[in-house]
């Protein structure tokens, strides 16, 4: 493999992946609303001000698209690539990240097929609930409604960290439109989250904490990267302090449950990832997946994706081929 990024590209997508385990403490903290939301119109603005900042990173989409769902309407953007009459990408991003995660991958990956970004439902983004999400059923429910609204009659899910879990959660649940799914260091899907993980998220969890403490955690994340006057992590700050998260605690996926997936799945484990034990994530993954290609990247963190951009969208490109 190639030298890892530079630490200031790590730490785009670092913090965005951050909030598995902080999202296990903010979901307790949350008020009493029945659904996710901006705690109020100015922190709405500033939540959008930097996620317009943050989006300026990445190509400019062909579409910006609001979908309808049962549960709310979500916002989805297409950026053209590569094979346009091939299954396209649907990448799904960490807790509180929303689309802007993706900046340093979609370079790569256009090379390889378009691609649709989704801010997950009931997070920081641009998607907006309107009604509770109350289990993994629900949470399948809502993607797969975007999905069957895409005019592409396949495609192939990328998920990063609690967007691994989302993925294998709707090949669960709702796996009709999806011909194989990616997985960048799934939390909840082939292992717990560490105890150091969730103690060191109990300081960042609090919205009204100094912001030190989350860029504390963000960094330990990343493996130190640094994750200040980053426009990603300036955006997920913004989200952790200004919206109200109304969701449930994702459920950890059971290894009989995993082996009834029966789509290819292609693995990436980060090796130095601080959230689980990834070897033994990886050999769980490579026992239980009835068509799983696993693969471990020794030198990365839970950053995975803002580290190895290059790597990801080349392995994703020979899955592919093997998979359709």
């Amino acid at each position: 493999m190639q030298n890892r990024r530079p630490r200031r590209r790590r730490a785009l997508a670092a913090v965005a992946t951050v909030t598995a385990a902080i999202g296990v403490l903010w979901l307790a903290l949350r008020d009493t609303s029945a659904v996710g939301h901006f705690t109020s119109a100015a922190a709405k603005d500033r939540f959008v001000t930097a996620y317009d900042r943050a989006m300026a990173d990445l190509p400019p989409p062909e579409q910006a698209l609001d979908v309808r769902t049962s549960f709310g309407v979500v916002r989805v953007y297409r950026f053209a690539g590569a094979g346009p009459t091939k299954a396209p990408l649907v990448l799904l991003p960490g807790r509180a990240s929303a689309s802007p995660v993706w900046a340093d991958n979609l370079p790569a990956l256009l090379k390889i097929r378009s691609v649709y970004t989704i801010d997950l439902l009931g997070e920081p983004g641009l998607s907006i609930q309107d009604r509770p999400i109350t289990s993994d059923a629900d949470h399948a429910q809502w993607l797969h409604e975007v999905l069957l609204q895409l005019p592409e009659p396949r495609v192939h899910l990328v998920g990063l960290s609690i967007g691994g879990w989302t993925t294998a959660n709707l090949l669960l649940n709702q796996p009709s439109k999806v011909t194989s799914a990616t997985l960048l260091d799934p939390v909840y899907v082939f292992g717990d989250l560490s105890l150091e993980a969730i103690l060191r998220s109990i300081p960042a969890s609090v919205r009204w904490f100094p912001k030190a403490w989350r860029d504390d955690f963000a960094s330990w994340t990343a493996g130190g990267a640094p994750v200040k006057d980053v426009p990603v992590a300036q955006m997920i700050e913004a989200g952790m302090q200004t919206y109200a998260l109304h969701l449930p605690a994702p459920s950890r996926i059971p290894e009989d449950r995993i082996a009834g997936i029966r789509q290819p799945v292609l693995v990436i484990m980060a090796g130095r990832s601080p959230m689980h034990d990834s070897a033994a994530a990886a050999d769980l993954a490579s026992r239980s997946l009835q068509h799983g290609t696993v693969r471990i990247y020794p030198e990365a963190s839970h950053a995975i994706n803002g580290e190895y951009p290059g790597e990801i969208a080349a392995d994703v490109d020979a899955f592919l081929a093997g998979a359709e």
